[in-house]
């Protein structure tokens, strides 16, 4: 009876590090798609900036 409930332990256990595995994998996964969509958004911004840069300096070069 004991080696039955201790094959059923390890089961249990290797059950328990497949599923914090995976769910490790897709914390990553997702921290990944996070980072991704960020950059994304700061490169729209610095081009937005850029652009209001560029009609200010014109803006200002049609003035004088």
């Amino acid at each position: 009876m004991k080696t039955y409930t201790d094959r059923s332990k390890k089961m249990s256990f290797l059950a328990e590090d497949l599923a914090r595995a995976h769910m490790s994998s897709r914390l990553e996964q997702a921290r990944m798609a996070r980072r991704g969509r960020e950059l994304a958004a700061a490169r729209r911004l610095s081009r937005k900036a850029e652009r209001a840069a560029a009609q200010a300096r014109l803006a200002l070069a049609r003035m004088m």
